[in-house]
Formats: C-alpha cells, sequence, structure tokens
C-alpha cells in the first residue's frame, strides 16, 4: 500500500509525489512540517484547520497518518479498542444488504491510481478495498451504501495503514457523510440547494445564469468529496487535508468556489444541457491550493447560517451537528446512529405527507363534492342560515 516503506516525517515522500513546490524554500516547508506534527501531538484541530488550507496541506502522505484520525477523533482509545475488537470477528457478521453494488463498484476501482501497479498488486487493493468497506458497512448496518463511497474509501486505504483506516471511515461515514447514507437522496439533494445560495451572495449573474439548470450538477463531486472526478492522486489526498479539517458543508464552498474560478467558461454555454455538462465536470488543471484558500474565506465571509436554504436543513443531518469540527471529533459512533435514525424518522415523515397531499390531489373532486355537501347540510341545519334565508327571500316567493 501507499502507507508502507515511507519516512515519517514526509520529506522523503513530498519529492516523489510531486506534492510540494520544487521552488519552495526548504527552510519553509521544514517549519510547516514541524507546526503539522506538533498540532498533531497537541491534537489541536484549529491549528490543523489552518494547516489544511496553507500550500500543500499536510504535505504527505507520512504526515496524513497523524494528521487525519485527529480532525476525525479517532484517538478515543475506549472506542478504538472496542471497535478494534469488535472488528475482528466482522466475517461473522450478516452480510449487509448493499454488499452485492459493493462488488461490482469494487471491481472498477483504482482507475487512475495508483499507476504504477501489475494487475496481482491492483487484484490485492481490490481486496483490501472490499474488505475495509463491508467491515464498516456490517458494523453499521443501518448505513446505506451509495455509488461513490468507494471512491472515498480507495483514498483512506492508500493514505492510512489498516490498524487506522476502518475507524476512521467509520467515523466519516457516521459523523460527516452520514446524510448520504441515508435510505433516500432527500438529503444529499437538500445540499446542492446551497450551492446557488453561496454563488447568488458574491455573483448574481453567475447565479442566475447556472440557475438555467437544478443543481444536481453537483451530486457527483460532494458526494464523492470529489474523489470521483479528481484523476491524481496528489491532487485528491491534499484536497481531502482540506475537507477532513473542515465541516462537512465546507465541500460545499469548495464546489461553489470552483465554478466562480470558471466564470467566464460557463458563460460561454447558454443552453441548460450543455451548461449542466460542463459542471459535472471537473477541470483537471486546477491550482488546487489556490480553489482551497479561496473556499476558506468564502465561508469566512458568507457562513451557512447566512444561506436562505440553510433553515431548511434538518438539524440532525450531519451539516448541523459536525458544524464545530473539534465537537464532532468527540461525537461517538453511537452519536452518529442517533442522528440519522432522527433523520431517517423526519424522512418517514415527510414521505407520509407527500403521499396525503398526492392522494387528496388526486381526489380532490370526490374531497370537494364531500365538502360541498357537508356544507350544504350545514346551512340546511343552523338557525342562523336558516333566518337569513327566510329574510333574504321576497315574501311572495312564500
Amino acid at each position: 500500500m501507499a502507507w508502507e516503506d515511507e519516512a515519517v516525517d514526509g520529506r522523503e515522500e513530498e519529492k516523489q509525489d510531486g506534492s510540494s513546490d520544487d521552488h519552495q524554500d526548504e527552510a519553509a516547508l521544514a517549519r510547516q512540517r514541524a507546526r503539522i506534527l506538533d498540532a498533531c501531538k497537541r491534537r489541536d484541530i484549529g491549528d490543523l484547520q489552518i494547516l489544511a488550507v496553507s500550500k500543500g496541506g499536510f504535505l504527505s502522505d507520512a504526515i496524513r497518518r497523524q494528521a487525519w484520525p485527529v480532525v476525525l477523533g479517532t484517538g478515543d482509545v475506549a472506542e478504538s479498542g472496542e471497535f478494534e475488537k469488535a472488528s475482528d470477528s466482522w466475517r461473522r457478521l450478516a452480510p449487509h444488504k448493499d454488499e452485492d453494488q459493493v462488488k461490482l463498484d469494487v471491481d472498477r476501482s483504482f482507475v487512475y491510481y495508483p499507476n504504477n501497479d501489475s494487475p496481482a498488486q491492483l487484484d490485492e487493493k481490490k481486496a483490501a478495498l472490499s474488505d475495509l468497506i463491508t467491515k464498516v458497512l456490517r458494523r453499521q448496518p443501518y448505513l446505506s451504501y451509495f455509488q461513490g463511497y468507494h471512491d472515498i474509501c480507495q483514498v483512506f486505504l492508500l493514505v492510512l495503514p489498516p490498524s487506522s483506516s476502518v475507524l476512521a471511515v467509520s467515523r466519516l461515514s457516521a459523523l460527516r457523510i452520514r446524510d448520504f447514507m441515508l435510505p433516500s437522496l432527500r438529503p444529499a439533494l437538500a445540499h446542492l440547494r446551497l450551492i446557488p445560495d453561496i454563488l447568488w451572495a458574491v455573483d448574481h449573474s453567475l447565479c442566475a445564469h447556472i440557475s438555467r439548470t437544478e443543481p444536481y450538477f453537483a451530486l457527483s463531486d460532494t458526494i464523492t468529496m470529489f474523489a470521483h472526478n479528481v484523476q491524481q492522486y496528489s491532487d485528491i489526498a491534499r484536497l481531502f487535508d482540506a475537507l477532513l479539517a473542515h465541516e462537512q458543508v465546507f465541500s460545499l464552498y469548495v464546489f461553489a468556489q470552483i465554478v466562480l474560478h470558471r466564470r467566464e467558461e460557463l458563460f460561454e454555454h447558454d443552453e441548460p444541457d450543455m451548461l449542466h455538462f460542463a459542471l459535472s465536470k471537473l477541470p483537471q488543471d486546477l491550482d488546487l491550493d489556490a480553489v482551497i484558500s479561496d473556499a476558506a474565506r468564502l465561508f469566512e465571509r458568507h457562513p451557512p447560517e447566512s444561506l436562505r436554504s440553510w433553515r431548511s436543513i434538518s438539524s440532525a443531518s450531519a451539516l448541523k451537528t459536525g458544524r464545530d469540527v473539534r465537537l464532532c471529533a468527540a461525537q461517538s459512533l453511537r452519536d452518529g446512529r442517533v442522528f440519522f435514525e432522527q433523520q431517517q424518522r423526519e424522512l418517514l415523515w415527510a414521505a407520509k405527507r407527500e403521499q396525503a397531499l398526492k392522494t387528496m390531489w388526486a381526489n380532490k373532486a370526490v374531497i370537494l363534492a364531500v365538502v360541498i355537501g357537508l356544507g350544504a347540510m350545514y346551512f340546511r341545519k343552523s338557525p342562523i342560515w336558516a333566518n337569513l334565508a327566510a329574510w333574504s327571500v321576497p315574501g311572495h316567493y312564500i
């Protein structure tokens, strides 16, 4: 795996994966590396958030192996020990309902990276990826798998060792991307409504232009943390630094910032279909450091609470329960399940309400006739209405 036989401080890997700028001063790199490692040692999520936005993010996989568990809150010894002990017997647990789809998706994983693996090595990685996903789902059977989840998991598989990847992905699933693992896509689609709100706050004309098409163009990128469309391993690992160090809603700001960076190009597309197609394809030549730093400023100037659609997001949504990364890191897997069940109840209630409204609309003629009939009976029996009717009819008609 990518985590094997690498320098602990990440300096050797920086040269190999090209994640650092060749012209960046080595002394500045050394200072940044030392700051990240110190923040990891102190478990200072606030400092890690700042460093994740700085040039190069966490710089290397060797450092990511220390930083990612901190921002995800996998340092709870009790939870880690309990989970690790329980996960030893995962093969004896009941199969998850979505394991057939997992197999199909794993078979088409590792398309873009690693680049130099032999077929045998890729098969080994696919087997490990299948085990990682299956362990998480069997231990948390209430979660629903979604297509693209394997794209996220393969990044964790390449960065983290097996000793920490299962719990990291489990916490990510229950506490960060939980809204995508409900039995309905409704919460995920509600997230997308925030993107036009972000754009409206800074660029009315661009927002009006892209509003010619529904924001479903952002679904693939936001639901997979961009892992489905980013083709370079160093790019997606660096992007994950920022996404994991910040709250879940930050991914929507990153997408919005990419749209802002593509402003001139997008105005060239007038047809809604072509516009949707352009927006759903992520440019591969993005300056990710610039996108991330600009997205962080966009987030500070226009926080989620200032967005019109924020009020329609469930209070149990991961966007709100994970609004503070430090608090989210302190939450347990049990907390994630409680939030999930609350969201599920809300979805069931919404589905029943919609079905009732559809039934009423389908039978509107019958309902209207019943209402009119009841009204007529009431008017006949009511003394007030009877006297009023008698008073209003001319005497020669009585």
